[in-house]
């Protein structure tokens, strides 16, 4: 095997690719890339999996003999991340495993093993598939990642729930406490041509973990850097257990989360007795500097929603260390004042991502689920549980 490829070029695939290799892998050819040259077609493709993720991706590379063959992840990603932005020659030559690696500022020689023993990356061609726009995809990724569970206990929830009707696009995650739910509807393009494509199927739902949908993120990112994200479009194959994700060159595998998804729709009130209308950026700004003082006690903060001043009040009783009181404006609509309680940190984590100047707050009784709503711009809904205050 001998090739020339740009330092760049390769360092920004590594980076890439080296995220799906695993921290403690289960055979030791498992923390090793895999890479292959071709003569034929003049490309360098490079491989990690770890056996539940997997990377590729490839890029155009002088390619003099081809071949196959594993070397450190991490080594190699530290050596050519720190040659200089000139071309790197790679060859076998000397033989007995070792690759040498000749930059303009010097020569490396690493032991790698052979390809023979790389789990293949699964394929998918009897599946299902969807084409997908790629900003509709980050939207609802960005709307959604944040609130899925970090308990491995609950494998179902630590994914974001994707589902498709017709030309709806509706992506969901919970942990439990929380629910957000992000709907991109009327995918047409303005000529009234489809931006979903599917073949096979019209419904489907499937879960996917998070970890995958966030290497998903930044391989969008890294293929349409710029403006150019409105017109990429993004391929999925899945199949029973297999989901694999088709971005330009680069493909993600990740498998399915198994397990029904919670019937969350039914978690939705349909009517509230009070709204509230708000400032996004000063309720997040209130909750951030009250945010100090919850988080020396227990990350509760009471709001008091006031019908006759038109206002809200954020409350901070920290026991010991002190005690806080916001109050900012609000259109304030209902039949009576109210006084709820919440974890801080998920009211901050919804108000970031809804990322509109203006928010509408829904809500019942104290012990109801909550709903905010952006006005204008993403379609989503966040709900929140309200926390039980003990007198």
């Amino acid at each position: 095997m001998r090739f020339i490829v740009e330092q760049e070029k390769l360092s920004s695939n590594l980076s890439l690719i080296s995220r799906a290799i695993p921290s403690r892998p289960t055979h030791p050819i498992l923390s090793n890339i895999l890479l292959e040259a071709t003569a034929e077609t003049q490309q360098l493709s490079l491989t990690a999996f770890d056996l539940s993720l997997g990377i590729y991706t490839s890029m155009s590379a002088e390619v003099e003999v081809g071949g196959r063959f594993t070397l450190p992840a991490k080594l190699l990603n530290d050596i050519v991340s720190r040659l200089p932005n000139s071309p790197i020659a790679l060859d076998d030559d000397a033989g007995e495993s070792i690759i040498t690696l000749t930059s303009s500022s010097g020569r490396y020689q690493v032991r790698g093993m052979g390809a023979e023993e790389y789990p293949a990356l699964p394929l998918i061609e009897d599946g299902e598939s969807i084409s997908i726009p790629a900003d509709a995809l980050i939207e609802g990724l960005k709307g959604t990642l944040f609130a899925t569970s970090p308990d491995e206990t609950k494998q179902v929830l630590t994914g974001v729930h994707l589902r498709i009707q017709s030309e709806n696009l509706e992506f969901a995650s919970t942990d439990g406490h929380r629910l957000a739910v992000v709907k991109a509807e009327s995918l047409n393009g303005d000529d009234g041509s489809e931006n979903i494509s599917t073949s096979k199927i019209e419904d489907f739902e499937v879960t996917i973990p998070a970890r995958a949908l966030r290497e998903v993120e930044r391989m969008i990112a890294a293929a349409s850097p710029g403006k150019e994200e409105s017109k990429l479009m993004v391929k999925l194959r899945f199949d029973e257990s297999q989901v694999i994700f088709e971005i330009g060159n680069q493909r993600l595998n990740s498998r399915k989360l198994e397990g029904s998804y919670p019937a969350y729709q039914q978690l939705i009130p349909n009517q509230f007795l009070n709204q509230i209308n708000v400032d996004r950026r000063n309720f997040l700004g209130a909750l951030e500097r009250i945010a100090v003082l919850a988080s020396q006690k227990n990350d509760i903060v009471k709001c008091t929603i006031d019908n006759d001043q038109q206002k809200i009040s954020l409350s901070v009783e920290a026991a010991d260390v002190g005690n806080a009181l916001e109050s900012l404006s609000a259109q304030v609509s209902g039949d009576e004042p109210k006084e709820l309680a919440f974890n801080v940190k998920y009211l901050m984590e919804g108000l970031k991502v809804l990322n509109t100047s203006e928010i509408q707050i829904q809500l019942n009784a104290a012990t109801s689920p909550v709903i905010l709503n952006p006005l204008g711009g993403v379609k989503m809904t966040y709900l929140v549980m309200p926390v039980q205050l003990r007198n």
